[in-house]
């Protein structure tokens, strides 16, 4: 982002000339883009930006901000640069070893909240989260599940690091507990019973997408967080195991599917035991959760 170095620069004439460059590089969502970006140069809320419009910016600011804009410019993800997400209105922490929380997942969180309702009572409501990532979706539940614990695993070291941060930062640590293992390993799961839920938002891009995907994903997030580096099935197949294993026999798995995976993830439950077999679509219209309960049951998605 180029501009005339000896002159002073607003807040108002820095975004716009930012958000020109960007949607000149093809930078989807240009302002939204600025606003996180200026707005965590100058450490201010996004809505001062607007309150504080003529402010003229320092040297040293207008050169931070250049920098993280010549970042964007590279495809790196605004989260990333800014090192927070936001999910289902929750601020959390993110870094490069780690998926950034979607939207989509909100669509599964709020099928896991919904049935932790159905579920309702005195007692501890057990779910256990595969792939934690960040932590989204235990620290989700768990703000808004006042009765729900969780047992959220995930196999790389510097995630579950992250998730400690985000559970801290809440003051979670009493109904998450997170535990570093192979999935795929079965000495893990020794002593492991008795959860009502299983969620799981897994690596589901195939391996022969992998390269099609835009590139803020695929030079960006942690490959072995998007893709099984199989047919984009290969999680769905070991989950629909360990939920025969650890659910209680009232219990139900949810699981986000990507683009086009929602029939064959269906059936790949439906033939691994599972009844009442749903489905439930994003706020875009795609198939995004598939459900399955471990006897005949009559919950329900919406």
């Amino acid at each position: 982002m180029k501009g005339d170095p000896q002159r002073e620069w607003t807040i108002r004439e820095l975004m716009k000339l930012a958000i020109s460059h960007l949607q000149t590089k093809g930078i989807d969502e240009a302002r939204l883009n600025v606003e996180l970006l200026l707005a965590h140069t100058l450490n201010i809320a996004r809505i001062n930006l607007y309150t504080q419009f003529e402010r003229i910016l320092t040297d040293d600011e207008v050169k931070a901000f250049r920098s993280v804009v010549e970042r964007r410019l590279k495809r790196e993800p605004v989260q990333y640069i800014i090192g927070s997400a936001n999910f289902m209105g929750i601020p959390l922490f993110v870094n490069q070893h780690v998926l950034i929380p979607r939207p989509e997942t909100e669509t599964l969180v709020e099928q896991v909240m919904l049935i932790c309702r159905d579920l309702q009572s005195n007692k501890e409501i057990r779910l256990l989260d595969i792939g934690t990532g960040s932590g989204n979706i235990p620290v989700a539940v768990a703000k808004f599940v006042k009765n729900a614990s969780c047992v959220s695993v995930e196999s790389d070291r510097r995630c579950i690091e992250l998730a400690e941060e985000n559970v801290r930062r809440y003051g979670l640590g009493d109904q998450i507990r997170l535990l570093q293992c192979d999935v795929f390993a079965d000495d893990w799961t020794k002593g492991m019973r008795g959860f009502d839920i299983l969620v799981s938002n897994p690596p589901y891009v195939s391996v022969d997408e992998w390269e099609f995907l835009q590139p803020e994903v695929r030079l960006f997030e942690p490959k072995s967080a998007v893709t099984d580096g199989d047919d984009g099935l290969r999680f769905y197949r070991r989950l629909a195991s360990l939920g025969r294993k650890l659910l209680v026999s009232s219990g139900i798995i949810l699981l986000e599917v990507g683009f086009g995976q929602a029939q064959a993830v269906m059936n790949l439950l439906t033939a691994s035991g599972y009844f009442d077999v749903k489905v439930q679509s994003d706020l875009q219209g795609i198939p995004r959760v598939v459900a399955g309960a471990v006897t005949a049951s009559d919950f329900s998605l919406n």
